[in-house]
């Protein structure tokens, strides 16, 4: 009984019709809010800790990484184009893998999106605060960084304790401010926030792109020697190429954050394929151009000067001889960044509002504003939790136990998709993943090897924690609330339910853009 309760494919469309959100959303919007998430920390800041644990051979670690997420994005599609509805890898596994394993997945996407959001929050605060600290308006060291950031003499920052290590920072403020004023955008409206996003995103590329075009003349081969200084690393050692894979992997999370807009976008069997393939695609260019041109213009050999530093593209740019497009890049990543933050949030919001909608979540989490249309509740919890996580964390050990739970949910996906094949070979696929016994199968080694690459310790050590908590509250709370549990059947079909008394929540057909 434990792996039985499989909600039907049919019967999660029914129940996105009766608590559905707006659709308003189309290609260009989701390609947009698929570069926004993408596009980030991952490059702007990880860059620097990529160079520390593989030198120039971070180059085949931007390759690898991307590798995976291109067919985890392929995999995506399909799913996504099936079952255009909130959730995302959460719903995926629901209808193929049955409750259990579909909670264990929403339980690590929290680790994805929430967590994420407070390491591109605190990335973020490194750039404004020193901002602030150029312009002679510095907060006090208290202010800067969370409780658990240290700095060893060397610059590496660290969350051990070891003798030499200073502390800095009790509360990152300008990190928590960031994620409060992220969230109030998200509740004021999803089209708004697309407009916004539209516009951020066009600044990161403009720098990114500025920044390729002034480092290219700057290569040197000498600088890409030797090429793998740490080798390519071997699984739990968190170090080599294959270890700054695993942690610049972290620069590629957010693609599948369009899907879990499938259920406010127009035509999603059309636009959801194209907001996932399309934005990775431009974001794999990129980051590519970028590595090359940061390696060859300056080198990356680890204890260097550009794995020391915190805002290493802007510091590349300065160092071969342009400092005033350096300090232009450094302020177009602090207007960018923000972009990165509410895509992951909203990403958040979507799948604690579906599995609110299952009966795993409180009720409250799937209300939704009569105004404004979207999970105002869900909203606001979801960013007062990143807002606190931003102010005390640091950005590395953030990222790298985001990357833990998006790899175990990556994993989750192709797995459902292959099994789905197999179990419903009829049912319309508006995107068929071309050769699905062998990409999946990449896919799912890729995950695999990427997951163990991040280290034992702290990472993986905390992803088998947090997954024994989620099991522990399941078990609790969850599995006799759900609708899938004996005795719930009203729930589970909708009678019972009273939709049209609740003016939080909208009901009826999608009423167009």
């Amino acid at each position: 009984m434990l792996f039985q309760r499989k909600k039907p494919l049919d019967l999660i469309l029914a129940t996105a019709e009766k608590r559905s959100l707006k659709r308003q959303l189309g290609a260009f919007d989701l390609t947009m809010l698929g570069v926004g998430a993408v596009i980030g920390t991952g490059i702007f800041v990880l860059t620097a800790v990529a160079a520390n644990k593989a030198g120039p051979g971070m180059m085949y670690s931007f390759v690898i990484a991307g590798i995976v997420c291109a067919l985890t994005a392929l995999i995506y599609s399909e799913i996504a184009a099936m079952v255009p509805v909130s959730g995302s890898a959460y719903t995926y596994s629901y209808a193929v893998l049955g409750e259990l394993i579909a909670w264990m997945v929403g339980w690590a996407l929290i680790l994805e999106y929430a967590v994420a959001a407070g390491a591109v929050s605190v990335g973020w605060s490194g750039y404004a605060n020193g901002f602030l600290a150029f312009h002679g308006m510095g907060l006090p060291d208290f202010l800067t960084a969370g409780p658990f950031y240290t700095e060893h003499v060397d610059g590496v920052t660290s969350v051990h304790m070891v003798d030499g290590v200073t502390h800095k920072g009790g509360f990152n403020l300008i990190a928590f401010m960031l994620a409060l004023l992220v969230t109030w955008l998200l509740v004021m409206g999803t089209s708004k926030s697309a407009k916004v996003t539209a516009v951020l995103v066009m600044i990161k590329i403009v720098a990114l792109a500025a920044f390729i075009a002034l480092a290219f003349p700057a290569v040197d081969s000498a600088n890409f020697t030797p090429m793998l200084p740490n080798g390519w690393g071997t699984p739990l050692s968190g170090v080599g190429v294959l270890g700054a894979a695993a942690s610049i992997f972290f620069a590629y999370v957010g693609f599948d954050a369009v899907s879990t807009a499938a259920e406010e976008t127009k035509n999603p069997n059309r636009n959801i394929p194209i907001g996932l393939i399309g934005s990775l695609a431009i974001c794999t260019v990129f980051y590519l151009l970028v590595a090359y041109a940061a390696v060859g213009a300056l080198g990356a050999q680890p204890g260097g000067p550009l794995s020391m530093s915190k805002e290493p593209l802007a510091f590349v740019l300065r160092e071969i001889g342009w400092p005033r497009i350096g300090d232009l890049v450094a302020g177009a990543a602090i207007l960018a960044l923000p972009s990165v933050v509410l895509m992951m949030m909203f990403g958040q919001t979507r799948i604690l509002f579906t599995m609110s909608r299952d009966g795993l979540m409180p009720a409250t989490f799937s209300k939704v504003h009569p105004k404004y249309h979207t999970p105002h509740v869900v909203t606001w919890i979801t960013g007062i939790f990143v807002a606190c996580f931003a102010a005390v964390f640091p950005v590395d050990i953030l990222a790298d136990i985001s990357n833990a739970g998006t790899l175990f949910a990556f994993f989750m996906v192709a797995a459902g998709v292959m099994i789905l094949r197999r179990t419903d070979p009829a049912r319309l696929r508006p995107f068929r993943t071309p050769l699905i016994w062998l990409v999946g199968p990449l896919a799912m080694g890729g995950c695999v090897l990427l997951f163990f690459s991040l280290g034992w310790n702290p990472t993986i050590k905390f992803f088998c924690i947090w997954a024994v908590i989620g099991l522990i509250i399941y078990f609790i709370y969850a599995r006799k609330r759900s609708h899938m549990a004996p005795g719930n059947e009203a729930l589970l079909h909708g009678h019972g339910e009273k939709l049209p008394a609740d003016p939080l929540v909208r009901v009826g057909p999608d009423p167009g853009p």
